[in-house]
Parts: C-alpha cells; sequence; structure tokens
C-alpha cells in the first residue's frame, strides 16, 4: 500500500478512537455524579491497577503492552480531572482551611528576624514593614520560625532565595516541619562589601567572616587573595559584630554598607559579590491560614509515589487547569532513602476554582501535600 493510503486507513482508525474516548468521558462524567452522591473519593487505586493489568493482558507482544498500558494511565488520568472539575461545578470542591484578607495587619504587629542589627533580613524587613516596625531579631531560622509559632511574633522575615546562591535549604524544610505559612515576599538587591576596622589596609586582612552564601557570591574577589582564611557566620551582621568586637585589623567581614555604620566599621571594598543583578528573596511568615485576596502566587510541598511516571501525573494538573507553574524544587526526605519531597510555586489564587480544582488532585493523588501559602 502507498503511504497515502496508510495514512487513510490510520485516520479511519483515529476517528474511531476519538468516539470511543467521548463515549468514555460521557460515561465518567456519570461516575463523577454517583460518587458526589455517595461521597466517595475519586481515585480509586485498587480499580485503576485491575484496569492496567487487564487491559496489558489484551495485547500480543511486550511493546504494546507497555504502549497499552501509558495510554490508559493517561485516559484514567483525563478521567479522573473530568470528574474533579465535576465535584467543582457541583461545589463540593471542599473548603480550603485558608482566609481570604484585605490586608496585613502591619501596623500593629510585632516582627522577628534571624540574625542582628544590619543583616539583609533587618533591611527586608523595613522595606516590607516599614522604618518604624516593631521587630527583634534571634539567632537562628529555627528561633525565627518558634518565635511565630509560639506568638511572641506575628511575623517573620526569612531568606529562601538568592538569584545567585540558589535556595536556602533550611527554610524549605523549616516550612515542612512548623505549621507556618507564607503571606508575602520582599526581593532586595544585595550588594556585598568588605569591611574592617577603621584604618584597615587590604595587606592587613588573614581572616574574612561572612555567611556561607555570601562568601559563595564573593568567592571570585575572595579567590584572588589566596592567603585569606574564610570562616562562615550564621548571619553577615554577625561576621561584622566580631570584627568590630575583636578589634582586629586581621579581620574583615563581608556584610552590608548598612551593617558597616551600625558596627563602626569601614568599607574596604564595595560590590565583592561577583553578580551586579545579585538579589535574595525574603518571604513573610505567619502562623495564621489567611491570604491577601489579590494574592497571585501559591506555594506548595508534596510527596510523590516512588514509583514511574509518579511526578508526571503530579505536573499535569496544573497543565490541565491551565495554571503557570513557575518554580520547582527538591529536597530529600529524612530517612527515607533517594525519596524526595517537591516544592512548587505557581500563579494563582486560592479563591479560583482553577486553583481549588487542581489542588482537589493533586491532595487526592500524592502521598502528602501542604499549601505553604498564597501570596
Amino acid at each position: 500500500m502507498e503511504l497515502r493510503e496508510l495514512r487513510e486507513e490510520l485516520d479511519k482508525i483515529d476517528e474511531q478512537i476519538v468516539r470511543l474516548y467521548e463515549e468514555r468521558m460521557e460515561i465518567s462524567s456519570k461516575v463523577a455524579d454517583y460518587k458526589i452522591q455517595t461521597g466517595r473519593k475519586v481515585l480509586d487505586k485498587t480499580r485503576e491497577e485491575e484496569k492496567l493489568r487487564q487491559v496489558r493482558s489484551l495485547t500480543h507482544n511486550d511493546f504494546n503492552a507497555h504502549g497499552v498500558q501509558e495510554l490508559f494511565e493517561q485516559i484514567m488520568s483525563m478521567s479522573r480531572k473530568l470528574q474533579y472539575n465535576r465535584l467543582v461545578q457541583e461545589g463540593v470542591n471542599g473548603r480550603l482551611p485558608f482566609i481570604g484578607v484585605d490586608e496585613l495587619d502591619v501596623r500593629n504587629s510585632r516582627v522577628v528576624f534571624q540574625g542582628a542589627e544590619g543583616a539583609y533580613s533587618q533591611m527586608a524587613m523595613m522595606k516590607y514593614f516599614g522604618e518604624s516596625v516593631n521587630c527583634f531579631h534571634v539567632e537562628t531560622f529555627r528561633d525565627a520560625m518558634c518565635a511565630i509559632e509560639e506568638g511572641s511574633a506575628d511575623y517573620a522575615v526569612l531568606p529562601i532565595e538568592n538569584s545567585t546562591a540558589g535556595i536556602v535549604n533550611e527554610i524549605y524544610d523549616l516550612l515542612v516541619e512548623y505549621e507556618n505559612y507564607i503571606v508575602g515576599e520582599q526581593i532586595i538587591k544585595i550588594e556585598h562589601c568588605l569591611i574592617g576596622l577603621p584604618g584597615t589596609e587590604i595587606g592587613q586582612i588573614k581572616t574574612v567572616y561572612s555567611h556561607p552564601q555570601s562568601l559563595m557570591q564573593s568567592a571570585r574577589y575572595l579567590n584572588a587573595h589566596d592567603g585569606w582564611r574564610q570562616i562562615s557566620m550564621q548571619n553577615n551582621a554577625f561576621a561584622a559584630r566580631k570584627v568590630s568586637e575583636d578589634n582586629d585589623k586581621s579581620q574583615a567581614a563581608i556584610a552590608s554598607e548598612q551593617a558597616a555604620k551600625i558596627y563602626g566599621l569601614e568599607i574596604l571594598e564595595r560590590g565583592v559579590n561577583q553578580s551586579d543583578t545579585n538579589s535574595t528573596r525574603f518571604i513573610i511568615v505567619t502562623n495564621q491560614k489567611i491570604f491577601l485576596k489579590d494574592a497571585g502566587k501559591v506555594s506548595l510541598c508534596l510527596e510523590v509515589p516512588h514509583e514511574s511516571g509518579s511526578l508526571y501525573h503530579m505536573l499535569s494538573h496544573f497543565i490541565y487547569n491551565n495554571l503557570n507553574m513557575t518554580k520547582i524544587e527538591s529536597r530529600p526526605i529524612e530517612e527515607r532513602d533517594w525519596e524526595y519531597r517537591f516544592f512548587i510555586d505557581f500563579e494563582g489564587n486560592l479563591a479560583d476554582g482553577a486553583v481549588k480544582n487542581a489542588l482537589r488532585g493533586l491532595r487526592e493523588e500524592a502521598r502528602n501535600m501542604k499549601i505553604l501559602g498564597n501570596y
């Protein structure tokens, strides 16, 4: 047969496939109606596994068995999405445990940041909450999370991502561990300065203190000075404070201009970070399940079954609901070798039907899912 004739045969088969697919989806809609009336869950894992074994057994070779399984996994996935959509249409989409608010009460709130006076976290806090913010600082990120969980602070300001050094792993882990939620974000431009005691010469420096990410961001500058010992600190402001308190001209810190002013230090070199566009994204976290009504970004984390195609099926909920995923990160799950938890950001609002639909599907099909915030 010529290619044209073969293609005509394929077209006839494809028409039948489309007709049968639409018939199947009509029945899936009736299944959704039944589940709405009886309160049954959409996902029936046992039934789907049985169906996949059945269709595989109808094929005549291993290649077709694999292909048919993949095809029916997609068909059943679309059936579930249709059923989730029917639930939304019938108002059986469930209430999300988040309350929409018109604005955050920043005037009557107490805010905590990690570090010391002069930290970049303090700069981000003041930019978001204003210069007169009622605030205090703690030594560690965990201390900040504890402060809002126990109510000694209403909000915490925490760095989550740097445009050069990447994510702050500890913050992602703490967002899973604590029942605290993101309600805002603030991005600030980072300009690292080499700072030391007044009158210090570059040639006198032997040791440089700073946060590990700041050392990484300034690696090119620091590597040009082979003899300098680099020592990590919990925070840039802690590094500046140490240099000031030790009163030793062989020591310097990489920190902000603001830190230099606060601790009476001199700027020895500006812009030692190699990127002119270096910025850090800070999140505003609270212990309340609230979100601004005009919020446009949702963050969540989920664990997927440790099997082939599971992440793909999770991500398909964003595609089907026309939601733009803007970020995905993975973190290893403690005490479960080679298994990972995924952190996802996507555009949307918790009041949107498409978002509710996607979240319902994710919650039913993921091993675990937590909404981290809408901001």
